[in-house]
């Protein structure tokens, strides 16, 4: 488990065309998680959650302020599950997992195949990619990541290229993993209903990578997309993000007037 710390983080990209203007993706942004916790940034597109997430695992630098992330006194170990499940497609399931895992021989292959297990891929081990559907891939690649023993785990929309069905299923299986290897989780999702469902808190992010509002969710788990409280919590959150496009709608009508 790991301590997140974000502090003013901003990112601005440069201009991209003569007589533009630089884009600011993340603006003065700060929050803290730490400990066992699952927590979702939502917000809409092109307010800097997958940028977020490139600063944390170092693809990104900051414009200024800082994100670091700490696990005692020693540096933090992350993991990363991408968008789609990025497996090398001349490797098996078993050869995939071992490529990231830093040991050797039979203990490298228990931890990987604990992993696989947990995601109900244990017998796959010998498979290629391409002989499994991509509901599996997907699910070999949150256990390769799961498989690093990652400090902080991060989520970049895993579930975004799914079908419902699919992506309902192993939102379920995601839960039941998180509570048995306790580990800290940041998951970048568009998907309200999906960040309820998950989360512990839900950070919502407003155009122009601003905090808009770090909400907390106290539902029992495990939880279901069909569960009331779920339902009603998202009709809570769809309301907020309604509300701040309002206001940001007031707020360029302010600026086209003035």
């Amino acid at each position: 488990m790991a301590t997140l710390t974000v502090d003013h983080l901003r990112k601005t990209f440069p201009a991209i065309e003569r007589g533009s203007s630089p884009t600011t993706a993340i603006d003065d942004l700060s929050f803290t998680i730490e400990g066992h916790v699952f927590v979702s940034v939502v917000g809409p597109s092109g307010c800097g959650k997958s940028t977020l997430l490139n600063i944390l695992s170092g693809i990104e630098t900051s414009s200024s302020g800082a994100a670091t992330v700490s696990e005692g006194e020693r540096p933090a170990r992350l993991g990363y599950v991408f968008q789609d499940p990025r497996l090398l497609p001349w490797r098996t399931v078993m050869q995939n997992m071992l490529y990231v895992i830093d040991e050797t021989g039979s203990t490298a292959r228990e931890r990987a195949t604990t992993y696989l297990e947990l995601v109900g891929l244990g017998d796959a081990d010998g498979k290629f990619p391409a002989q499994l559907s991509g509901g599996m891939q997907q699910r070999v690649g949150i256990a390769r990541a799961f498989a690093v023993e990652p400090d902080l785990l991060l989520m970049d929309e895993p579930f975004s290229h799914l079908d419902a069905i699919t992506a309902r299923s192993l939102r379920e299986q995601l839960q039941d993993i998180w509570a048995k290897t306790q580990k800290t989780v940041l998951f970048v999702t568009h998907d309200v209903a999906e960040a309820v469902q998950l989360s512990d808190r839900i950070i919502v992010l407003a155009p122009g990578g601003r905090l808009y509002a770090d909400v907390e969710v106290d539902l029992p788990r495990p939880r279901k997309a069909s569960d009331t409280q779920v339902a009603t919590m998202q009709a809570e959150l769809l309301g907020r993000f309604e509300t701040m496009q309002a206001e940001v709608e007031a707020a360029k009508a302010s600026s086209i007037a003035s």
